[in-house]
């Protein structure tokens, strides 16, 4: 049910981040190309994984239905990496039949297998599905942490305040 992802599965990964985006009413964000994903998860030097869920109990072949987008993160205070689950997804159609549970088992399984000590994500407030779905496996939010972002012309403005000095 649950496989690495392969550079075949690029074109249903694209898609998938988009069906994930459209669910968080955000569509209109993606600008990802088949391409980057290829660069990002095959190329020289992958910046991030994933791995797939099919509808096969095998996971040997059958459609892709569900992923895990994620790579290393590092903690200064425990001193070693971690996992950051950048996307996980389930078309809507194959939920409820464990494949969310079962890639978060093979990130966690990777995690221990490696000495990673953490397995962290984000999660929109609004979305309680999922809430529910990840504080019955043992995960808690973590409440006191707001998360910043700087993107676009943001970024590029404080980019460039390097280049003046």
């Amino acid at each position: 049910m649950i496989r690495t992802a392969t550079p075949e599965d690029v074109p249903v990964l694209h898609a998938l981040v988009r069906d994930l985006a459209a669910y968080e009413k955000a569509l209109d964000e993606v600008v990802v190309t088949e391409g980057q994903l290829t660069e990002a998860l095959f190329g020289d030097r992958p910046a991030a994984y994933a791995h797939v869920a099919t509808a096969d109990d095998d996971g040997d072949g059958g459609e892709v239905i569900g992923f895990a987008l994620w790579f290393l993160n590092f903690s200064t205070w425990r001193g070693v990496h971690g996992i950051y689950l950048e996307d996980l997804y389930v078309r809507p159609d194959r939920r409820g039949g464990g494949h969310g549970r079962a890639l978060l088992t093979e990130l966690a399984r990777i995690c221990g297998e490696r000495g990673y000590q953490r397995l962290e994500w984000s999660v929109l407030d609004w979305n309680a599905p999922s809430i529910a779905f990840y504080e019955s496996l043992g995960a808690r939010p973590q409440d006191e942490w707001t998360v910043y972002r700087l993107t676009d012309g943001a970024l590029a403005r404080l980019g460039a305040e390097g280049h003046r000095a």
